[in-house]
């Protein structure tokens, strides 16, 4: 008999593949865990029956939600996750040459405990000397920081739950408040052909405190639609400019890519106004 895992993305849309293997259920404090082996993209985290990350495309969100600032940001030495307690972005910040500690506070123990079971090429990232890993509300931990990080990363799941303050525009002035003189504001944003209210929604809330505020969109493949959208707000520095470059090559992200991904179809252009 054959066993399939289905995201219902939309009421009327589903994104389905073959499971080889189920490895983990659990209904953890805050959420529905599930990790299955699929034959198309590997191991995947469901959170909610919703796709967090696979191993086949994981790169390709954890590159884009954290290279760009780190790259248009001169001097990204302090930067500060919020949510991906997998550990994907983590590895990205701690791997950036100039970065000297990744913060990372997550919610949900069981995400990073899981992680560290299923998804170690994710995982790896909070044994680095650069790393800290905080089980902690994100939004309560932002409030307590003042003019301390130079980059603060929002990799939230959709705006339910838990998430769903992180949203919100009082939630950007903490993270504002948050960071240096000039730092630097990076949100996941959702699709632009199935949630443009979120990406309105955030765009809108995000340009209330930043004086700065742009959208930039990359291809992943198990997400809805496969086209997915990033804010930044940034209170100095131009994200559109690449002033860093990795040391070594990535998967997906590239000096041109960074500059692509701000050239926007003219359908997402008009989401944002």
């Amino acid at each position: 008999m054959d066993l399939w895992v289905t995201e219902y993305q939309t009421p009327s849309l589903g994104f389905a593949c073959k499971v080889k293997e189920t490895l983990a259920v659990e209904q953890t404090p805050f959420q529905y865990l599930s990790i299955v082996d699929t034959e198309q993209f590997g191991r995947m985290l469901l959170l909610d029956g919703m796709v967090m990350t696979t191993e086949k495309d994981e790169f390709v969100y954890h590159e884009m939600i954290t290279q760009i600032a780190l790259n248009s940001h001169p001097r990204p030495e302090q930067v500060l996750i919020i949510g991906g307690g997998d550990g994907g972005a983590l590895r990205e910040v701690v791997n950036h040459p100039l970065v000297e500690k990744g913060t990372l506070v997550e919610i949900d123990a069981r995400v990073v405990e899981n992680s560290k079971i299923y998804f170690p090429e994710l995982s790896c990232s909070f044994q680095s000397p650069r790393a800290e890993v905080i089980i902690d509300d994100g939004i309560s931990y932002v409030k307590q920081q003042k003019d301390k990080f130079d980059i603060i990363i929002i990799d939230s799941t959709e705006p339910v739950g838990p998430a769903v303050q992180l949203f919100q525009p009082e939630f950007y002035q903490a993270v504002y408040e948050a960071l240096k003189e000039d730092g630097m504001l990076v949100a996941q944003s959702e699709s632009p052909f199935f949630n443009q209210d979120i990406i309105k929604m955030v765009n809108e809330g995000v340009k209330m405190v930043f004086p700065l505020t742009k959208l930039y969109l990359a291809a992943v493949p198990t997400y809805p639609s496969g086209l997915w959208s990033f804010t930044v707000g940034s209170k100095k520095h131009d994200p559109e400019l690449v002033v860093n470059k990795p040391q070594k090559p990535l998967k997906y992200y590239t000096s041109e890519i960074h500059q692509a991904a701000f050239k926007l179809p003219a359908f997402v252009g008009e989401i944002i106004g």
